[in-house]
């Protein structure tokens, strides 16, 4: 299944709100974790990001991103596969 990183990473922010609101007791590393895509989705230049992986994606590799908490904006970094 392929995706654009956008739509999996709004997918993803619903499955883990969905989760939250369903919860009987706080979840800090959910709630973490919603979070950090809340600012992933608000702050990433999802053009550039597409961009990217674009060629890799073209190569026939598996592209993933994986994002880091920090301070302010999170941090992510391309990891490819095959």
């Amino acid at each position: 299944m392929s995706h654009c990183i956008e739509t999996v990473a709004k997918n993803e922010y619903e499955r883990v709100l969905a989760i939250l609101l369903r919860a009987r007791e706080e979840d800090r590393e959910l709630e973490d974790t919603l979070e950090l895509l809340r600012l992933f989705l608000e702050s990433a230049d999802f053009g550039s990001l597409r961009g990217a992986c674009d060629d890799l994606l073209l190569s026939g590799r598996r592209v993933r991103v994986r994002l880091r908490s920090t301070e302010g904006v999170p941090e992510y970094e391309i990891v490819t596969e095959g």
